[in-house]
């Protein structure tokens, strides 16, 4: 992929692994190239407010072997992304009923936002 892209972005995880992506969501085939014509390829240049060290981003896994010549690949990698943006809302709306459950039995037990008995203390 294109790091010299303003668009490019990779991160490491504590376990050692590493996502490398477009922001704009061009590159079928990433992590391990961008389109030989992206319209949207925008040199990396510097940012108001940022402060900018060298990027170090761990080696490039191998291509696949067919890579840009197997559409299947780019189909593959399309339907994962499918899986992960279909389960986002479902995984969100648990964690928003979780978090209901849990603000209710907060009140119950006295745990409300006002304090005790809901009054103020007089100075």
């Amino acid at each position: 992929m294109r790091q010299d892209c303003k668009h490019f972005e990779s991160r490491s995880y504590p376990n050692g692994d590493t996502v490398r992506k477009c922001n704009l969501d061009l590159a079928p085939e990433a992590p391990w190239r961008c389109p030989d014509d992206c319209p949207s390829f925008a040199k990396r240049r510097l940012d108001v407010n940022w402060s900018h060290g060298s990027l170090v981003t761990p080696e490039t896994p191998d291509e696949p072997v067919g890579l840009g010549d197997d559409d299947s690949i780019a189909a593959l990698l399309d339907a994962a992304e499918d899986i992960i943006n279909e389960a986002g809302p479902r995984v969100m709306a648990d964690l928003d009923a979780e978090k209901a459950k849990k603000g209710r039995l907060g009140r119950l037990k006295g745990g409300g936002k006002r304090g005790r008995k809901g009054r103020r203390r007089r100075k």
